[in-house]
């Protein structure tokens, strides 16, 4: 627990609304938002009351929806129009998707008309494409016009934008034909026009651009913030860096989530309920149980040769691992090289020829372990043995490496995410395929 809100708990009773004000402008919006979880709601209502109003929006976005709902139900209508009037439009429009049928009404019912206006506009689009993203605030000018012009217009207009770093320059049908920075502005002369100091090659992107190219693009590019166009270029609004940052970390978490086999959208752990987090994990679970079925078929159709054999069950686990292991990290690296542009399926070619390659050194280096360890350590085989091991290891661990590398590359191919052969789709998959080398190895070798 913060120690501002140690001190706040302390001397609650004493503390005036202007010593309140004061004790919680120092305190930062993450601690609050750690902190939200172990505050009664008398204590969530007052902070929120006595907090400053930037400090109110932060918080507001940051918080899960059930305490977005339980702060504006406590609002009056005036607390309810000046904080929807403060937020930005895409922020807005996020917090209305998550509210209840009831407490969407009454947001609704608070907005400006402007506002209205401009959340019916962001509603046409898909929240995973850049116009979902975007905000329809920003500086806009004509070529035509003079510096001076220029910095008269962004005085005026400066504090309606999010961020007013770039301004964008259109014609007389709004397509996009420009950008200028305030930096360009105020070291160019009055008299100068906007079209003699303006960029003109203008990095932007389609209304219908998946949100994950949005952030590559602007990463790419160290930008701040990027114009989304329609198809005639027309200029519809902007994506800022912030909306990015929260993009990337939705995004990685997914990820993470379909890697470690879970469904289900993002959202924090302490604030998803028992069955929500049963409903993330258990359809896999169903999906990876009934692929591992295949496995055992795989077994029972060798058990004979197992049996004639003994030492194959005994090492069979340490094969499977092996493989596994190998696959999971060829995945792994795909995955990475596809979300970040590094790799791309017109490259499968040569890629398949450098990981025949890995994968015949790491199956030779790994086979020659195993065969040292299989004759010198208990529980001890012959050198024959160890040799049909060893071997069998090698085209486990290239055929695995081989899984790994092209299935993510076929998936992404396929308009699919590639994170669904992470490592548990994969390692089941794999211990089918290389528990059928095993052994179809070892009876070759051994004449079984």
């Amino acid at each position: 627990m913060s120690t501002y809100i140690d001190y706040y708990r302390s001397y609650r009773e004493m503390m005036t609304g202007n010593e309140m004000r004061s004790l919680f402008s120092e305190i930062a919006v993450s601690d609050l938002v750690n902190d939200w979880r172990e505050l009664t709601e008398n204590e969530k209502t007052e902070i929120f009351l006595h907090l400053d109003p930037e400090k109110k929006l932060d918080l507001i976005i940051e918080l899960p929806y059930q305490e977005q709902e339980t702060i504006i139900e406590s609002l009056s209508v005036q607390g309810k129009k000046a904080l929807f009037q403060a937020m930005e439009p895409d922020d807005l429009v996020d917090l209305v998707q998550t509210l209840s049928h009831e407490v969407r009404r009454s947001v609704w019912d608070n907005l400006s008309d402007e506002a209205k206006r401009e959340m019916l506009f962001l509603l046409r689009f898909d929240e995973d494409d850049a116009a979902g993203m975007m905000t329809p605030r920003y500086l806009a000018i004509r070529a035509s016009v003079s510096v001076s012009q220029a910095l008269g217009f962004i005085r005026n207009n400066v504090k309606k934008v999010e961020i007013p770093y770039y301004i964008y320059v259109l014609d007389d049908l709004q397509r996009l034909i420009g950008t200028v920075s305030i930096k360009d502005i105020l070291s160019s002369e009055d008299n100068l026009s906007v079209a003699e100091i303006m960029e003109r090659k203008v990095i932007s992107v389609l209304d219908e651009t998946d949100r994950e190219e949005v952030a590559r693009t602007l990463e790419e590019h160290d930008l701040i913030s990027i114009p989304v166009v329609d198809h005639d270029n027309l200029l519809l609004g902007v994506v800022t860096f912030d909306d990015v940052i929260d993009v990337i970390r939705e995004e990685q978490t997914e990820d993470v989530y379909k890697m470690g086999a879970m469904s289900g959208e993002v959202g924090s752990y302490m604030d998803t309920s028992m069955w929500g987090l049963v409903k993330k994990r258990v359809p896999w679970l169903i999906v990876l149980l009934l692929f591992g079925t295949i496995t055992t078929n795989v077994v029972h159709h060798y058990e004979e040769l197992a049996l004639g054999a003994a030492f194959l069950f005994v090492f069979m686990p340490v094969i499977t691992q092996t493989g596994g292991n190998s696959g999971s990290q060829s995945a792994t690296l795909m995955i990475r090289g596809l979300a970040t542009g590094e790799i791309h399926f017109r490259q499968t070619g040569i890629i398949f020829l450098r990981e025949i390659l890995v994968g015949m050194m790491m199956g030779l280096i790994t086979g020659v372990v195993i065969i040292a360890r299989s004759i010198l350590m208990p529980p001890g085989v012959g050198v024959f043995e160890g040799l049909a091991l060893g071997l069998s290891l090698v085209f486990v661990v290239l055929i695995s490496n081989l899984i790994g590398t092209l299935m993510p590359l076929f998936i992404h191919r396929l308009g699919f995410d590639p994170t669904v052969m992470s490592t548990p789709l994969m390692a089941t998959v794999i211990d089918v395929c290389g528990l059928t080398i095993y052994f179809e190895t070892a009876r070759y070798l051994l004449s079984l």
